[in-house]
C-alpha cells in the first residue's frame, strides 16, 4: 500500500505530511501575536474568517531559529475538525511512500524529533522524516 505526502524543507530536514491532511499552503498571511502563548506558536492567522493558531516547525522539531527575513511557508494542516497552521521554510514535491519502504524511526535521532516522527523514508534526494501531524501540531505534546 501507498501514501502520497506533501513535502516540505525546516532547517536541514525534509519532512512529510499526509496528502489528505494538508488543506493548503500559505505564503505570508498577516500573523497576529499572542502573548503568554507557548514557545512554538508563532501566532495566529485569519484564514477566511477562520482563526488558525501557527506552530512554528523549526521549534517543535529543534531545529536553528529562522531569522526574520527569511521567507516562510504556512501549511495549512487539518487536526480533528480544527485547522492549523504549521510554519515551514519552504514547500518541496509530493512524493509516493510505500509502506514497505518505510523504515523505523532511528534511535540516532535526538528525542523531540523521534516523539514527532513516524517513520523515514529513503529519497534519491536524502531523507524524509514522516510526521505525526497530531503530534507536531499539539502544543501539549513538547
Amino acid at each position: 500500500m501507498s501514501s502520497l505526502y506533501c513535502t516540505f524543507r525546516v532547517g536541514g530536514l525534509l519532512v512529510g505530511i499526509e496528502v489528505e491532511r494538508v488543506q493548503e499552503v500559505l505564503h505570508d498571511p498577516e500573523l497576529t501575536p499572542v502573548p503568554l502563548a507557548h514557545d512554538s506558536v508563532m501566532g495566529l492567522i485569519n484564514l477566511r474568517g477562520q482563526i488558525v493558531t501557527a506552530i512554528d516547525a523549526r521549534r517543535r522539531l529543534g531545529q536553528n531559529e529562522r531569522g526574520a527575513e527569511e521567507a516562510t511557508a504556512h501549511v495549512i494542516v487539518r487536526c480533528d475538525a480544527e485547522a492549523v497552521s504549521l510554519v515551514v521554510d519552504i514547500e518541496d514535491e509530493v512524493v509516493d511512500v510505500t509502506s514497505q519502504a518505510v523504515d523505523e524511526v532511528p534511535e540516532s535521532l535526538s528525542s523531540g524529533i523521534r516523539d514527532l516522527i513516524t517513520g523515514i523514508h529513503q529519497l534519491d534526494t536524502g531523507l524524509l522524516l514522516l510526521l505525526d501531524a497530531d503530534r507536531t501540531l499539539s502544543v501539549t505534546a513538547v
